[in-house]
């Protein structure tokens, strides 16, 4: 009961930081990942709010997930969606506009900060191991219906909603390719840093991360 209790803070946590770095990548007005210019896109084209159409674009994901593979409706892949989308709509009326208008340098360092706290966020939130993220599960039901690495797979996914936020005249630019390049870096840095919290033991964090890819 203890173990599952803490797996959600972290799931809940995880996603509370990384959608405050999402939102600081909205504001930099620099480019924002491709799901997430996606989302600015549509807001801009149709209304609603951001955070509402990502619980649209997760349920539509779930559903595409669903049905390629023939399973039932992953319900806690659209749990992450709707407090995903709740996160980024609180953090953008939080923010409001007081980080704008922006200089070119305040512009970077909303930019870098963002990114940084969404590598942060992910990393606290893969401690959870609770429930699926719908982009990462449709990446890997690509994997599985073509047979193609994971890498690729992503690419593909990535590639798809760069096309779609372009055609909704989404925010791509700079930030999009920093944030495909630099947030898995920032994962991997915090990455033993939330074991070592996770596991609650004062662990050398550079021997966390050598256990991990042993």
């Amino acid at each position: 009961m203890h173990q599952s209790r803490q797996r959600f803070i972290f799931y809940v946590s995880g996603i509370i930081i990384m959608t405050f770095g999402i939102a600081l990548t909205i504001r930099s007005l620099m480019g924002t990942s491709p799901f997430d210019a996606l989302l600015v896109g549509l807001f801009q084209t149709f209304g609603l709010t951001i955070g509402s159409w990502e619980i649209v674009v997760g349920l539509a994901l779930v559903l595409f997930n669903a049905a390629a593979q023939r399973r039932k409706l992953e319900y806690f892949a659209l749990l992450t969606s709707l407090i995903t989308g709740m996160g980024i709509d609180l953090w953008l009326f939080v923010l409001g506009d007081s980080i704008s208008p922006l200089t070119l340098f305040s512009q970077a360092a909303c930019l870098i900060l963002g990114v940084g706290i969404v590598g942060l966020g992910v990393a606290v939130n893969l401690q959870a191991d609770f429930a699926p993220n719908p982009m990462d599960r449709s990446m890997l039901v690509i994997n599985q219906l073509t047979g193609l690495n994971v890498a690729i797979s992503r690419a593909i996914v990535s590639l798809v909603l760069v096309i779609l936020a372009f055609l909704f005249s989404g925010p791509i630019g700079i930030g999009t390719l920093f944030s495909a390049l630099i947030t898995g870096v920032f994962i991997k840095f915090f990455m033993p840093y939330t074991a070592r919290l996770n596991k609650g033991k004062g662990t050398d964090p550079t021997s966390v991360e050598g256990k991990k890819h042993a």
